[in-house]
């Protein structure tokens, strides 16, 4: 019964060559629920399934001139297969990959400017505490905090004693603490 099978495999590799669609449709309607049937074990999805099979037929179409007549047609359609099989999955795990890749970028980039928001907030409000701080800690706080001054050197600029430069800093860093803990506890 094989070499039946083989003899009649043989015939339409020829009459494939040959351009024979009577011959290619015998072949197709063969092989094509087979082959649907082995993607289907490794791709699990319909779809891919059917996009493989019909780029292994037409693949045995296009390249039909160079189909060897000694040998049967099931392991070349395999072989095709096969390979289409795993290059699909080699598309999903990149896929998978670069979602993964894209998700993570999201995220990060996502996390950023959540912080730069909550930073900019942040600035305003304290810029809102120290507008209220009287004009003294004010000027202390900015020499201090923004021009990163020591205390002798903001005390010899405003010819102020050591100790008053302190005093101010920790009265202004008071009162943003307690406006922030104020702020804070109304948020959450």
């Amino acid at each position: 019964m094989q070499k039946r099978e083989q003899i009649c495999d043989f015939e339409l590799i020829t009459r494939i060559k040959e351009g024979d669609e009577v011959a290619f449709r015998i072949v197709f309607d063969s092989y094509s629920s087979k082959l649907y049937y082995f993607c289907l074990r490794f791709l699990k999805d319909k779809e891919p399934c059917q996009e493989v099979v019909q780029e292994v037929f037409m693949s045995l179409w296009i390249n039909r001139e160079k189909l060897d007549t000694q040998y049967p047609i099931a392991p070349y359609l395999y072989t095709i297969s096969r390979r289409l099989t795993l290059n699909v999955l080699r598309q999903v795990a990149n896929s998978q990959n670069a979602m993964e890749k894209m998700w993570l970028n999201l995220q990060t980039s996502s996390n950023e400017t959540e912080e730069l928001v909550y930073l900019e907030d942040l600035q305003r409000f304290t810029e809102q505490v120290l507008a209220s701080l009287p004009k003294q800690q004010q000027l202390v706080y900015r020499m201090s905090r923004q021009q990163e001054l020591s205390y002798d050197e903001i005390a010899e600029e405003l010819n102020i004693s050591r100790n008053t430069v302190k005093n101010h800093l920790v009265s202004a860093l008071k009162t943003l603490r307690t406006q922030l803990q104020k702020a804070f506890s109304i948020l959450y």
